[in-house]
């Protein structure tokens, strides 16, 4: 996962499909379309970066929140109080579609600018049907980018107010109503379940997951974010895409994901932005020979950070990850990990001309420099599109 190549003065040459064609050396690549556009650049251009794991449709900030915690509050007790996820799933029900839709296209405007090209968008602020297809209506709506998005049904984020006496019944009903109308409309690609005490147990999402994978869909987990529970384990007996946060990964759970094809996504800015002193262990999961990727976890409650350039940074800062195994982590592994490892995450021949150009002159200052925005131009598909142009937009 430390093997990254680095090319001094070189070019990449983009088809009229937004593919890259060829890269090599400037003067090579010139001769060989003499016609072609040229764009100068300055800094260093790395494969466009992919966010594996967001919430990114959502209402309002959760601001009262983040004072409870910095007063002292639990996670836990913020939720139990009717804060929390639920917030959020009170917002999403009442707000309505052209309101989360412009809200959703701004939020997403900001990722682009930091380099994202591609975003994983999660549903599950709805907790009933009307609400969790209006999240998905969103998505489809913004569909056709920049930048591009991936689908992912997450029905199974809570269990709402109205079934926490029979939780089994909310299972039931994610099962029987809400993926068959997902699946009938096209609206995900993937399914996704909390799994975690006081959340959904195991056997739980064994049998969301297992419907969702009999209805079409690929799948991924919460899992093993804040206690352990065998989510990780699942993950990889039913061939998931991904397990996501593994803060309290057990040391089995290290060994399945190995032996698996599942990509573990790690999400520092959650536990950074908790105030938890405990990460994921990324430097175990990649000596034991797991694929790790980082992503932002962008969402209004544990996590409301949009750059992919920060996690790499607390990727290596945080989390002992080596510079080149960060830049992987939202490269070539977050591709893995939302199924475009075939298309994007490499600057190579036949993949989407996707890049992000940093004004840096080493590589490795990607994951160095905090605080502060380097990333100068961005292209989705070889058109350029960051938003720098566009007028500033509040993000609530």
């Amino acid at each position: 996962m430390s093997e990254l190549e680095v090319l001094e003065g070189a070019a990449v040459l983009i088809g009229a499909d937004g593919r890259i064609d060829a890269v090599g050396p400037y003067s090579e690549l010139r001769r060989r379309a003499r016609k072609a556009e040229v764009v100068e650049v300055e800094g260093v251009l790395f494969p466009g970066f992919i966010d594996a794991h967001t919430h990114a449709v959502f209402g309002p900030p959760r601001l009262a929140d983040h004072e409870r915690r910095a007063r002292g509050v639990g996670y836990k007790e913020i939720a139990a109080a009717g804060g929390g996820i639920l917030s959020s799933v009170r917002d999403v029900r009442a707000i309505a579609f052209e309101e989360l839709l412009d809200l959703t296209r701004r939020r997403l405007g900001q990722l682009l600018a930091h380099g994202t090209t591609a975003v994983e968008v999660k549903s599950g602020y709805g907790l009933e049907l009307e609400a969790e297809l209006k999240q998905l209506e969103v998505i489809a709506a913004l569909s056709d980018g920049p930048p591009f998005l991936i689908p992912t049904f997450l029905g199974a984020h809570e269990v709402p107010p109205e079934y926490r006496s029979d939780p089994e019944r909310y299972v039931d009903l994610v099962i029987g109503e809400m993926l068959p109308a997902v699946v009938a409309r096209g609206l995900a690609r993937f399914c996704d379940v909390f799994c975690e005490p006081g959340v959904f147990t195991v056997g739980q999402s064994r049998r969301i997951l297992e419907a969702a994978k009999g209805m079409g869909l690929e799948l991924k987990l919460h899992a093993d974010e804040l206690e352990g529970s065998g989510g990780t384990e699942l993950a990889c007996e039913l061939g998931a895409m991904s397990a996501d946060h593994l803060a309290a990964v057990s040391e089995r759970g290290i060994e399945l994901l190995a032996a698996s094809r599942t990509v573990a996504v790690l999400l520092p800015g959650t536990m950074w932005f908790l105030g938890q002193s405990r990460q994921a262990p990324a430097r175990r999961l990649i000596d034991a020979g797991c694929a790790v990727a980082l992503a932002t976890d962008f969402n209004p409650g544990s996590s409301p950070g949009m750059s992919l350039p920060l996690m790499a940074m607390c990727g290596v800062s945080q989390m002992k990850m080596l510079p080149s195994e960060a830049v992987m982590a939202i490269t070539v592994n977050a591709a893995a990990a939302v199924g475009e490892a075939h298309r994007r995450g490499q600057i190579a021949p036949g993949f989407e001309g996707d890049l992000v150009l940093v004004g840096v002159k080493d590589w490795r200052e990607l994951a160095y420099w905090y605080g502060v925005n380097l990333v100068r131009e961005v292209w989705v598909g070889g058109v350029a599109c960051h938003p720098r142009r566009r007028p500033v937009h509040y993000l609530s």
